[in-house]
């Protein structure tokens, strides 16, 4: 961590057709750092769905109380995420990452402590806030640390929030449910918060120090559209890519959530090996981020798209009628190849429009983390109505939808200068 502390490099030309803006190599402890305090961040956030049981029984809380808590975290969490995004754009705030994990830290506390229905829905209000504040300056300062490498910036960015999003229920299971007193268990994890908060406020001193470089350097602004489009094309693209964020998440909602049920229903296997198979695909997810954050930077973000979202639909449209041993390879396929889209779209959106990074930031992170939350409860009401199989056999057409990735520009390549 100590590289973080040091002078950073020169701000160089990192595109041809913007502006002195991204560091001219790679900084790998900044991303690094980032992507650990994601992983706190997301093992912080995904605590609150494993503690459901735990507070549905110490509150005597229905499953309409559980669907309000749910609702008023994704709407702090998702919904604010944009907004935070602009106001960054405009005005930079190198330590709102640290300020913004402030908010989990109180609201973890609070809900370890929480007597009451209505400071339950406060306290998870608060760790969305944090979780709304996090991700879109996070991500800007990937772009920025990238060295003009961003799909890989943001893949290393993403895969700390796959570990700690499947890293928290396992926690949850070991410190939290065997105990009595388990919701008071719940302010351990705000360590994790602090730790955080270390991080962040290291990387935010790395970040004013090159925010304050590029001020002093003279430049020309960052152009508000890619070079080469009309804003007519630019919104049609983003309108696709938001499409295939629905495609991506809502089919993610159907395996995270339902997977499990899928396999003891179909296949009659044990809980335990329905987690199993379920861990798979999760560290499936993991590589195929990595996977692909790298291949956008190599070979182009809209063949990665094309591949990545198109590319899954024999994989899904199979999985349905395979027998348990091919359902485990092809859930495997399905995890690498669809986990390898987000970074792509991310980066060919924010590449749209390159002077809102924060606001791109936010409104995909807040798309993709709010269709996982309506994917779930979608699917679980059709699951109800009708069975596990059917919801399966309709999500499996969902990747078709990638289809609309040959409506997308292709914009200029990235120049690198010296």
């Amino acid at each position: 961590m100590s590289r973080i502390m040091t002078p950073a490099p020169e701000i160089a030309l990192a595109d041809r057709d913007t502006v002195k803006g991204p560091i001219q190599r790679t900084v790998f402890s900044v991303l690094i750092a980032i992507s650990f305090s994601h992983l706190l961040n997301d093992t912080m956030q995904s605590l609150i769905p494993s503690t459901y049981p735990l507070l549905k029984k110490s509150l005597n809380l229905n499953f309409s109380q559980l669907g309000l808590v749910t609702f008023c975290f994704q709407l702090t969490a998702s919904l604010l995420q944009p907004f935070v995004g602009l106001f960054t754009d405009k005005r930079p705030k190198p330590f709102s990452l640290a300020a913004g994990m402030c908010f989990t830290l109180v609201g973890l506390i609070l809900l370890s402590r929480a007597g009451e229905f209505g400071v339950v829905l406060v306290a998870v209000a608060l760790v969305g806030i944090g979780s709304a504040v996090f991700h879109p300056e996070a991500s800007r300062l990937a772009w920025m640390a990238s060295g003009g490498r961003r799909g890989m910036a943001q893949s290393i960015f993403q895969l700390g929030g796959n570990a700690g999003s499947s890293l928290g229920p396992l926690l949850a299971a070991g410190l939290i449910a065997p105990y009595a007193n388990g919701q008071s268990r719940i302010a351990w994890f705000a360590l994790f918060a602090l730790l955080a908060i270390a991080v962040l406020l290291r990387t935010g001193v790395w970040y004013r120090h090159n925010l304050n470089k590029r001020h002093t350097k003279e430049q020309t602004p960052l152009p508000a559209l890619a070079p080469g489009l009309s804003p007519r094309r630019v919104v049609i693209a983003l309108t696709i890519l938001l499409v295939l964020i629905f495609s991506k998440y809502f089919y993610l909602a159907s395996m995270s959530s339902y997977y499990t049920f899928f396999l003891m229903d179909k296949f009659h296997v044990s809980v335990g090996a329905s987690q199993l198979f379920l861990f798979l695909f999760l560290f499936a997810i993991a590589a195929g981020t990595l996977i692909g954050g790298h291949a956008g930077d190599r070979f182009g973000r809209k063949y990665v798209i094309w591949f990545s979202i198109l590319g899954v639909a024999p994989f899904t449209l199979l999985l349905p009628y395979a027998n348990l041993f091919w359902t485990a390879v092809l859930s495997f396929c399905i995890g690498v190849i669809l986990a390898s889209a987000f970074s792509a779209i991310l980066v060919y959106a924010q590449e749209l429009v390159p002077g809102k990074i924060g606001l791109i930031s936010g409104l995909f992170f807040g798309l993709a983390f709010g269709m996982g939350g309506i994917g779930a409860a979608v699917l679980g009401r059709l699951a109800d109505k009708t069975s596990i199989q059917n919801v399966f056999h309709l999500c499996s057409f969902l990747p078709l939808l990638g289809l609309f990735t040959g409506f997308l520009p292709s914009l200029k390549p990235v120049q690198r200068h010296g």
